[in-house]
Formats: C-alpha cells, structure tokens, sequence
C-alpha cells in the first residue's frame, strides 16, 4: 500500500469501527426483543387502540380541500421563520441594511397573509349560503 492510502486508512478506520458497531447493536436488540417479548393472542389483540377507546366508523376519513390549503400556507409562512432565524443571528453583521431588507421580507409576507384572509383561503369551512327572501 502506498503511504497515502495507509494514511487515508488511519484517518477513516474509526468511522467504519462505528458502523459495524452500531449495526451489531441494532441487531442484537431487535434479537433480544424477539426473544424476549411477550406474546399473547386474543380477540382484543387486533383491535386497533385508539386511547383506549375502540373506534367506530371507518378509519378513512374524508377532508376538506380546505384543510390542504391551510396546511400548504401553514408551511409557507413557516418557512419565513427559517430566512428570519438567519437574519436574527447575523443582524450585527448586517447593519440598517439588512433591517431595512427583512422588514420588507415581513411586510411583503403580511401583504400576503392579508389577501390569502381576504379571499378566504385561511376560511377551514365554507360560508353557509344566506337564503334569500324573495325565492
């Protein structure tokens, strides 16, 4: 072996001592729990358990398309709070003009909460029909 390849070697030798050793591990702890755990039979063993209480009705559940939306702008709107964290560590760094650039990320985010509110997007279920008393 060339002396930089025994090198490489030495430096990586720990890493792959690690993934054998963690791979042994899980092994045998799937191993023992097989071994060791309990197994019992019954007609309460099938039952799915919800809290302790038995579910009734099917376990597909239909949901508003609405739902979809509010999660979809839910992970949006998050996702500010990551650009945001960023800023808020580096704002030394940044001076007035970095407080200047995310106070309009903020305000264009808030321009955008506001028309999703408006058109009803943040809505969870629709608006009841009024009746109209002339028909």
């Amino acid at each position: 072996m060339s002396q930089q390849a025994t090198a490489a070697f030495a430096e990586q030798w720990a890493v792959g001592l690690f993934i054998v050793a963690v791979l042994f591990l899980c092994a045998l702890m799937v191993g023992v729990s097989s071994l060791l755990g309990g197994r019992s039979k019954g007609p309460g063993k099938s039952l799915p358990f919800e809290s302790g209480i038995i579910g009734a009705g099917r376990a597909r559940q239909r949901f508003s398309v609405q739902f979809y939306m509010v999660a979809m702008l839910f992970v949006i709107f998050d996702i500010e709070a990551v650009f945001l964290f960023a800023w808020a560590v580096s704002v030394r760094e940044v001076g007035w003009f970095g407080f200047a650039g995310a106070a309009i990320f903020i305000v264009v985010l808030l321009a955008g909460l506001v028309y999703d509110s408006r058109v009803g997007a943040l809505d969870w279920a629709p608006t009841p029909r009024s009746r109209d008393p002339g028909s």
